[in-house]
């Protein structure tokens, strides 16, 4: 996965949060920039990537459509050959010229160039509001519109909770698990970037989503996000019993070890990471090796063994 944004002297850089904050911790608190999207995405399709995805963490702020972003995806198309995911900025908006551009059309967008796979953060989870607030499915929805079009195989639904801990299960309305030591936690919805929750958990989400027509969900956790201490496994493994689509695991993974871990303790169907890919600390066919090892079928390429 590449986070991509532009920095402050406007360069488009793939970043990295820690729970979502891309900015360096020294003085400046300049973006932290950890390569070209274009030369990432080329080097971890050579190195074996089953699948790239690119997440415009800015999207949200200006006009989508003839944004650099597009560029970047174009010229990647061109030399990456696995399926390429694009998050960020699938909405109805109305540009900088006064041009009114529905969810569909930044969709289309994105499919023209390049994508195979589009995803969608906030929008999602206001379609999932008015869903289960109504119960309709109008085929008004930026799900609905996508997956009408291009199939829900092209819609994909980024889930971006974060912990909500209590002292007991009725504290909360929403579904209340146990986690690590014991402690109880349900799991917040958030949008744009994390920087607002709604009253929303990540499995209602999910299951409204998938009833108005989403064909994946990516399911990133806030608190680990960034941490390299592993997957969230409880989320991950009551997210597959909620629901029938695909479950891609984000967020947490540091080593091999995580990945072969949250394999084990959850029926995910792939995982997915970042900075340890980014910074260059552990390879991907490192990965894949200790996936296969312990009894995970995973795909290995010769060239790359």
């Amino acid at each position: 996965c590449l986070d991509v944004r532009e920095n402050d002297n406007g360069d488009l850089v793939v970043t990295k949060g820690d729970q979502y904050d891309v900015r360096e911790k020294n003085e400046g608190a300049e973006v932290r920039n950890l390569g070209k999207p274009v030369e990432l995405a080329r080097r971890y399709s050579e190195d074996g990537a089953d699948e790239v995805t690119f997440l415009n963490i800015t999207s949200y702020r200006g006009d989508v459509i003839d944004a650099p972003i597009c560029q970047c995806l174009q010229l990647t198309s061109e030399h990456v050959f696995v399926p390429l995911c694009i998050g960020g900025g699938i909405r109805d908006y109305t540009d900088s010229k006064g041009f009114l551009h529905t969810a569909l059309d930044v969709a289309a967008e994105y499919f023209r160039s390049g994508a195979d796979k589009v995803s969608i953060g906030s929008d999602a989870v206001y379609a999932a509001e008015k869903f289960r607030a109504d119960g309709i499915k109008d085929g008004k929805s930026c799900i609905e519109q996508i997956s009408n079009v291009y199939g829900r195989q092209a819609v994909v639904i980024s889930v971006d909770p974060k912990r909500v801990y209590v002292t007991s299960k009725d504290q909360s309305p929403h579904e209340v698990l146990e986690v690590e030591d014991g402690k109880l936690c349900w799991w917040q919805c958030t949008v744009k970037g994390g920087r607002e929750v709604r009253d929303l958990s990540a499995f209602e989400l999910a299951q409204a989503c998938e009833a108005l027509g989403a064909g994946e969900i990516l399911l990133n956790c806030i608190d680990m996000d960034g941490q390299n201490n592993g997957y969230d496994t409880v989320l991950i493994k009551h997210m597959k019993s909620c629901v029938k689509i695909p479950v891609i695991a984000s967020s947490g993974a540091g080593n091999p070890k995580h990945f072969t871990d949250m394999f084990a303790a959850t029926d995910a169907d792939a995982g997915l990471a970042a900075g340890i890919f980014h910074r260059k600390e552990v390879k991907i066919i490192e990965v894949k090796q200790a996936v296969k090892a312990s009894g995970i079928p995973v795909r290995i390429s010769e060239k790359n063994c």
